[in-house]
C-alpha cells in the first residue's frame, strides 16, 4: 500500500509517531472549552456570547474564530423570538457541511 501511495516506510511512522503541535493543542482545549460553555448555556450561546465567556476565562479569541469552531463541531443555536402577536418564531440554524441551511418553525 504505501508504494501504491508513493509514502516511503520510514515516512509513513513518522507521521504516525508525530506529535501535535502546539496550535492544535490549543484549539482543542479551545474546543473542549466552547462545548462546556455551550453545555452549561443548553445550546442558547451563539459565537458572540461565547467569546465574551472565554475572554472572562482569560483566553485571547476572536469572535469569528469561535464560529469557525462551533461550525467545526456541528453546534447549532436555537433562538425563541417573541414577536408582537404572541406568536413564538422558534429560528434552528444549523450548518451543514459549510451549507447554510435555515428552518424555522411557527407556533402560535
Amino acid at each position: 500500500m504505501l508504494k501504491f501511495l508513493g509514502v516511503s516506510r520510514s515516512g509513513y511512522l513518522s507521521f504516525l509517531n508525530r506529535k501535535l503541535s502546539a496550535s492544535k493543542q490549543r484549539k482543542e482545549a479551545v474546543k473542549k472549552k466552547i462545548q462546556k460553555i455551550c453545555d452549561n448555556s443548553k445550546q442558547n450561546y451563539g459565537a458572540p456570547k461565547i467569546t465574551q465567556e472565554l475572554r472572562k476565562s482569560g483566553e485571547t479569541i476572536a469572535q469569528r474564530t469561535v464560529g469557525k469552531y462551533m461550525r467545526e463541531m456541528g453546534i447549532a443555536l436555537t433562538l425563541i423570538v417573541p414577536t408582537p402577536y404572541g406568536a413564538l418564531i422558534s429560528l434552528m440554524y444549523h450548518i451543514i457541511n459549510c451549507n447554510r441551511l435555515f428552518t424555522i418553525n411557527y407556533i402560535i
